[in-house]
């Protein structure tokens, strides 16, 4: 074991096993994030404006406020990432048929073709992530993470769930 001023190595005591599972996930989001800020970093792109194209395509012609909530990030972040997008070609804002203060967005053809370099390159870290991993393991820990969130309520709006 590399010991730094005796900081266990990840995987070692409170990194490893024996740790809260709190801390377990956000080790591995972050280790995540690290390696998925690398393979987008010559597209030009970062994980939360790839968050933002993914939903884009899955939602089309849905307001920033709507995908701040898919994407899971503030709407002040999301407004910042939809005007780079917005300036380097890949989105188009319109207005909204009914509502006249929200604009729809959608990606352009520019952002599609973003989307789909950006996802090659995200499916291959997930290839790497998951290669010592079955199938059925994956499946399984997709589960068990969607039922986290769901159990949570990842996609609530601030307020407590109701009690029983």
């Amino acid at each position: 074991m590399r010991k730094r001023r005796n900081i266990p190595d990840v995987g070692e005591g409170k990194r490893g096993e024996d740790g809260h599972l709190g801390y377990l996930l956000r080790q591995a989001a972050q280790v995540y994030r690290n390696r998925a800020d690398r393979a987008l970093s010559d597209l030009g792109i970062t994980p939360p404006q790839f968050s933002v194209l993914t939903m884009l395509a899955a939602y089309p012609g849905r307001s920033g406020a709507d995908i701040a909530r898919l994407a899971m990030l503030t709407p002040q972040t999301v407004s910042v990432i939809i005007g780079n997008l917005e300036k380097r070609g890949a989105i188009l804002r319109r207005p909204h048929p009914v509502h006249g203060r929200i604009q729809t967005i959608e990606l352009t053809g520019e952002g599609r073709a973003l989307l789909t370099a950006a996802r090659a390159r995200m499916q291959r870290l997930e290839e790497e992530l998951t290669a010592n991993v079955s199938a059925g393991d994956e499946a399984a820990v997709r589960r068990w993470l969607v039922g986290v969130a769901v159990v949570a309520g990842a996609d609530d709006d601030g307020e407590d769930p109701p009690r029983a």
